[in-house]
């Protein structure tokens, strides 16, 4: 006899069906915060009936506070997270807090009296946004133990995203966080937000559709009685598996039959189709409903997933009593519910179902209804909303207009990938719009993209309307000076300085303007072929025309970029302009621009050797960085601070590092280049020399397409020495005359330090040591004056190599000894090795009692960074003067060079334990390339063919080992 019982109330199982494993593995993750946990699946699979189950397995023991993301562009930052707080000012005690969390209080004004009074609002927009993210971040821990929900994150705007960046690395003792996304509608910044996140922290689900069985056992609890298995097969064919599609049919069907007679009337089932099962069961709850509920219903539909009573009564003129009314028959008929003290539709599909049944003439009559009556609120955060209604009811005028003022407004809330996304939106029909406002509009556009990161879809506006005639020359300039910035952020350097050139002449009467545009052209790092000389002219026009402007803030722009120049020369007088900038009083108050500075003359710095004083810039820069909440300034610092540690031989770990800064998607072509050149850096230096300098080769083709002169210059340099170590010295040669011949054209000595010592060490192998004498004295002339570390090392260091050639021992030895003292006073740690590598071979050659010791010394210094190459090579050279070689490096083997990092041993565990390298991607928020590189650098140093050789007993017998 088949079991039965009543079909439980409101058509939902009383159970959770299928999701055991999830349950238990996120329930121990709830119970021992700090946790980050990333629900995601397609619509209706059942991720808020998750998170619901284990919110119900921490009742009583932590505050629970949910927020949910709308459909809708949102330039207002933290809205989901802000609505998360508005219910629990009962958990707020005013004394524990700091002043900064009444910034709060004007954006949750349901608990500003549980708020201390809100601090002055910081001047730059970006700073504010950063103080909202440390008061939201101390509000979190002051209510914790909390579990904060975040549901629909698909639909978050970026500063919701940038915020779960920055609370990731600030994540309060007693936090869970737990988010929903939905996985059918493309790609989220999910995994970015949580990528920083500690390892063992993150916990990640992909609810996958019920199979069969399981869509029989979720059919009993609903109906009550035991399924037949071909029934419970027809109900799989019909809903896929998805739990919530599940539920609505069988909802209906209950609304048909008795649900004892279900199983014997398979016609039923058979007469709802795959793709239009809850559509059909949807529009049937639709037509139970009289006329004015049904009109209701759709305005409702129109508007967004939460449901506004009041707004609803506004739009459609009824009065609160008929729209209550409407409410409670679509709330009876199972096509709304309550969820978190709202009236809600019971899933987005069933609003979506709605929304499309309506007729489109009605749909848009209703979409600027509805933008009509937000006007009327004159309220400026409602732009985003009316620009919305006003494109769906394809009123364009409207739609632009808004768009324009939902953009500004993102803009002040220092959103400007969601301002830029306005603007492109509100440009994709130009022809609609007149000259003035295509000019105004495109502007705006090419302003916002490039640091809203939108310049791939924003240059082909700007360049379309640059084909115009009728453009006054004011706007020509002012557009291409916005493209060229655009085409720079997209790595195009010489078609972005070629186009900042040409508005040079069009921006004569907007002298701010033309001041930035000129002190870019003075970058010389940009790009290549264009002499020196053009860079210092630019730069003293910069001078002029911030003079002809008169304003403080441009003048310091100009003043910076000078600095940067006159860095990147060596001239000494560079570090008077930074010192006297760092204590400006405009740049004080401006931490983006300040923060742009610090990470511009660190590199600079890094460019010429300069090594301790980078890393006081960068110190100084990173809380500034953080501080004006820029998420593109925060990326740029992680990569210089890579670059920095490369220099200062800090290694534990950067493999790892940058061979995911070399994986990751970064907004600007720039930084992608830097973040490949690193990484082959460190390949090559850990052994993996064939990929290293086949990459880096792809990597200077793409350089020289673009015009990138860094780090086109330095990337052949390193090839040139990767040639060296496969014995190509011919290939090696070439490749430093190369960036020596690109050098001379640049007019930029203080680049040639490791293309100099390449090209003397290959022309060394080939017997060619007089073809570069002339070279090495030359350039020597050239940076006699200068001030920089690197190449001074390197000439001094070449002088020697050719002196020991000459046969003249004792002065080798002199400037060899001078290059190391110098290279070690400017914290270059790999040229102080290699200069006592050198030294300790020739004293070691002559006899000299303290040969031995100057290689150990080199040795120890390779062998901290665990460089391979340079390991192999000291061994050999300590071997053949009689020097013993040390443990660990006896063998030929460095500490921890076949070790697994951290990253690659937690790729192959999973690995092990059968996961494919998409499902790890997906774990670990890595990136596919990245994981399928960590899988193969494990390989290679556990020795193994295949992932396939890969189990427990291997991986431990390494652990052990």
């Amino acid at each position: 006899m088949p079991q039965q019982s009543a079909p439980p109330a409101g058509g939902v199982s009383p159970v959770l069906v299928g999701r055991h494993t999830e349950f238990t593995a996120l329930t121990a993750a709830v119970a021992a915060p700090p946790a980050l946990i990333v629900i995601q699946g397609e619509a209706g699979i059942g991720k808020s009936r998750l998170v619901r189950e284990l919110l119900t397995a921490v009742s009583g023991t932590s505050a629970v506070l949910v927020g949910h993301c709308q459909q809708l562009h949102d330039p207002f930052p933290l809205g989901p997270v802000l609505d998360a707080f508005q219910h629990h000012g009962d958990l707020i005690e005013i004394e524990g807090l700091s002043p900064i969390v009444g910034s709060l209080a004007p954006l949750v004004p349901e608990i500003a009296d549980r708020l201390p009074a809100p601090p002055e609002r910081p001047a730059d927009q970006r700073e504010a946004r950063h103080q909202i993210f440390r008061a939201a971040t101390e509000l979190l821990e002051h209510v914790s133990p909390a579990v904060l929900v975040l549901e629909d994150l698909h639909w978050a705007d970026t500063v919701t995203f940038d915020f779960l960046t920055y609370l990731v690395a600030h994540q309060p003792a007693k936090l869970t966080i737990i988010v929903t996304s939905r996985t059918d509608l493309g790609t989220t910044p999910v995994g970015e937000a949580f990528a920083r996140a500690p390892a063992g922290r993150t916990r990640s689900v992909r609810l996958a559709p019920l199979d069969v069985a399981e869509v029989g056992e979720l059919s009993r609890h609903l109906l009550g009685i035991d399924v037949p298995d071909p029934i419970a097969a027809g109900l799989y064919d019909v809903t896929g598996g998805v739990p919530f599609v599940v539920e609505e049919v069988l909802r209906t069907l209950l609304a048909r039959l008795p649900a004892a007679e279900i199983p014997s009337h398979p016609d039923a089932l058979a007469a709802l189709s795959v793709s239009t099962a809850l559509r059909d069961v949807v529009v049937q709850r639709l037509t139970t409903l009289d006329a004015t509920a049904r009109e209701v219903i759709a305005a409702a539909a129109v508007i967004e997933l939460s449901i506004d009573p009041a707004l609803l009564a506004e739009v459609t003129e009824h009065d609160a009593r008929q729209v209550a009314t409407a409410l409670t028959s679509a709330h009876a008929a199972g096509l709304l519910h309550d969820q978190d003290g709202r009236i809600r539709f019971r899933h987005v599909l069933a609003q979506q179902i709605i929304y499309d049944a309506t007729p489109l003439p009605t749909r848009q009559w209703w979409h600027a209804r509805v933008a009509e009556v937000l006007e009327h609120r004159q309220d400026p955060m409602l732009s985003a909303r009316i620009a919305h209604h006003y494109q769906r009811a394809d009123r364009v005028r409207e739609f632009v207009r808004w768009a324009e003022a939902a953009a500004d407004e993102a803009v002040r809330h220092g959103n400007e990938a969601a301002a830029a996304e306005f603007l492109r939106e509100a440009t994709a029909d130009m022809a609609a719009l007149s000259l003035d406002d295509r000019v105004r509009i495109a502007t705006k556009l090419g302003r916002v993209a490039v640091d809203g990161l939108a310049h791939a879809e924003a240059a082909p506006i700007l360049t379309r309307l640059l084909d115009s005639q009728q453009l006054t020359q004011a706007a020509r300039g002012e557009l291409r000076f916005a493209l060229g910035r655009l085409y720079r952020q997209q790595g195009f350097a010489r078609d972005g300085y070629g186009e900042i050139e040409r508005a040079i002449d069009d921006l004569y009467d907007r002298p701010d303007l033309q001041a930035r545009a000129l002190a870019v052209l003075a970058a010389p790092e940009t790009v290549v072929d264009v002499p020196l000389e053009v860079h210092l002219a630019r730069s003293l026009q910069a001078e002029q025309a911030a003079s002809r402007a008169g304003s403080p803030d441009v003048e310091l722009g100009v003043r910076i970029a000078r600095a940067s120049l006159l860095l990147e020369q060596g001239d000494p007088y560079a570090w008077q302009l930074i010192d006297a900038a760092r204590h400006d009083t405009v740049l004080l108050t401006q931490p983006r621009e300040h923060a742009r500075a610090a990470i511009n003359w660190a590199q600079g710095a890094l460019h010429i050797g300069y090594v301790s004083r980078a890393d006081e810039l960068l110190s100084e820069g990173r809380s500034i960085a953080e501080r004006s909440g820029s998420a593109r300034l925060l990326e740029v610092y992680e990569l210089v601070c890579a670059m920095m540690d490369h220099a200062a031989g800090r290694w534990d770990g950067l493999a790892e590092r940058t061979q995911e800064l070399a994986s990751r998607a970064f907004g600007f072509g720039a930084a992608s280049f830097e973040a490949e050149y690193l990484h082959c850096l460190m390949l090559g230096s850990l052994g993996s020399t064939v990929e290293a300098a086949a990459r880096l080769t792809a990597l200077i083709r793409e350089c020289e397409t673009v015009g990138a002169a860094w780090p086109l210059i330095p990337a052949r340099a390193a090839l040139a020495r990767l040639r060296l170590i496969l014995g190509d010295a011919r290939g090696g040669f070439d490749a430093a005359e190369a960036a020596l011949d690109q050098i001379q054209r640049k007019g930029m000595w203080t680049w040639a330090a490791d293309a100099l010592v390449c090209l003397v060490d290959a022309a060394t192998e080939l017997g060619r040591t007089d073809d570069v004498r002339d070279r090495v004295t030359a350039i020597g002339a050239h940076v006699r004056q200068v001030e920089a570390p690197a190449i001074s090392v390197a000439v001094t260091m070449c002088e020697a190599l050719i002196a020991q050639l000459d046969g003249d021992g004792e002065a080798a030895e002199q400037r060899m000894s001078g290059a190391r003292t110098m290279a070690h006073a400017a914290g270059l740690i790999q040229m102080t090795a290699q200069a006592t590598e050198r030294l300790g071979d020739w004293r070691c050659a002559r006899g000299a009692a303290d040969g031995p010791r100057l290689l150990t010394e080199a040795l120890t210094a390779y062998g901290r960074l665990s460089a391979r190459q340079d390991i192999a090579r000291v061994t050999r050279t300590m071997r053949r003067h009689g020097v013993p070689v040390p443990y660990p490096w006896r063998g030929g083997r460095p500490a921890h060079g076949n070790d697994l990092s951290r990253r690659e041993r937690e790729v192959v565990g999973r690995a092990a334990a059968g996961r494919t390298n998409r499902e790890i991607a997906a774990e670990m928020f890595l990136s596919q390339r990245t994981v399928e590189t960590h899988m193969s650098n494990a390989l290679r140093k556990l020795g193994l063919r295949s992932r396939d050789e890969l189990d427990a007993d291997v991986l431990e017998a390494q652990a052990g080992g």
